[in-house]
């Protein structure tokens, strides 16, 4: 059931922002969204938002991966989740999907942890992935 997805670049889920600042909103938002390990009091954040090319995406961390060419075990689980969490920004007017049928397939929000802002110290977060910070010095053209 829970077989890989063959993922491509071009499932990741396109959005548009409100208002520009909202970029650092949605990155602060989204790193308090996860999966919660309740015994550490720890949150594996689970989306993150990318720009690229003019573009933001709502996309999962093994999308980033996939993205980099690293070895990612993209399941259909992790995409729902993903579905779920720009559900609930768009819910919250911080952005809108561009195609909404590609976010229909949610995973239940019980499988997701939302930690409060006023409880952020409280919590140990992590991403598994970090945008921008790269192991090895290469250059990159975005122009």
């Amino acid at each position: 059931m829970s077989d890989e997805l063959n993922w491509s670049p071009e499932k990741m889920l396109e959005v548009t922002l409100k208002q520009p600042d909202d970029f650092l909103k949605i990155r602060e938002t989204l790193s308090r969204i996860g999966v919660a390990s309740r015994k550490d009091k720890t949150l594996f954040q689970s989306c993150h938002i990318l720009h690229k090319q003019g573009k933001y995406y709502i996309v999962h961390f093994k999308e980033l991966f996939a993205l980099d060419g690293k070895k990612a075990t993209l399941i259909e689980n992790d995409i729902q989740r993903r579905n779920t969490i720009a559900v609930l920004l768009q819910d919250w007017n911080l952005l809108s999907i561009l195609k909404k049928e590609e976010s229909d397939n949610k995973a239940p929000l019980s499988q997701i942890k939302i930690i409060a802002f006023k409880e952020k110290g409280e919590w140990n977060l992590q991403a598994k992935y970090n945008i921008g910070k790269k192991s090895t010095k290469e250059e990159t053209k975005t122009e």
